[in-house]
């Protein structure tokens, strides 16, 4: 690995999102980076921006098997639509969701587990198989207290990068940029789901509550408070607790 944080963060990270991504895919990690992507709400974006660099950079999606049916039918438009030719849909190991998920319904009494099984795992998997260098994600710091200070190029405990174009967005000029695109929303968002994952965890939001709050609002009961992040983006050392 050539690339080293400092010189990245001195060069490139005040760059906008698309110079940011278009240096990053072209030349800092060219053939060993991949987009990951939930293909929620505003993710089209994200892909957008990135097809249009390059469509042969790999997306990675993460096929839980707990979707509700308007993301699986939303992935395939957002392929259609922007030609993208690498996705990758990742699912969990069959033995692991054998042994620890035999009734597919740990999402109601570890969802910590579940998440741990059907995202952390697969995608873990895949990255090291596939040797990716750099994981372009749609983070913003304005989604969740946990991603309030995240930088544009971060440095992960494996020694991979995560370039984070939309960092410092906020939320309307996500909307405006959008817009502009006329990239199609997720069905669901108009159904009053601003933040969307797996079915059994997602739960409408009422006008003016905070978009994430419908997720994992379950956990509350089961946790004491509520759950926000589903562990691919939180260090090992919390990770490591989710996984017993």
């Amino acid at each position: 690995m050539t690339a080293s944080l400092s010189r990245l963060q001195t060069f490139y990270s005040e760059l906008d999102a698309e110079p940011l991504l278009h240096v990053m895919t072209t030349q800092e990690f060219k053939g060993k980076i991949a987009a990951f992507s939930s293909f929620g709400s505003y993710s089209a974006l994200l892909l957008d921006m990135v097809s249009k660099i390059d469509k042969s950079i790999p997306v990675l999606f993460l096929d839980t098997g707990k979707h509700f049916k308007e993301t699986l039918e939303y992935v395939e438009h957002i392929r259609k639509l922007l030609g993208f030719t690498d996705l990758r849909i990742l699912k969990p190991d069959p033995q692991l969701l054998k042994n620890s998920d035999p009734n597919g319904d740990l999402w109601n009494t570890n969802v910590n587990r579940c998440c741990w099984l059907r995202k952390v795992e697969p995608l873990e998997r895949e990255l090291k198989a596939s040797g990716f260098e750099a994981l372009i994600t749609g983070r913003r710091r304005y989604q969740t207290d946990a991603r309030a200070s995240i930088e544009s190029i971060e440095l992960d405990e494996d020694q991979r990068y995560r370039i984070n174009p939309f960092a410092r967005w906020d939320k309307a000029r996500i909307k405006e940029e959008f817009t502009k695109r006329g990239l199609p929303q997720h069905p669901l968002v108009e159904k009053g789901y601003p933040s969307i994952g797996c079915e059994p965890c997602t739960k409408a939001v009422r006008p003016g509550e905070d978009e994430r709050s419908g997720r994992w609002a379950h956990t509350i009961d089961l946790q004491g408070k509520q759950k926000t992040e589903c562990g691919i983006h939180i260090p090992h050392s919390v990770e490591t607790n989710w996984t017993v």
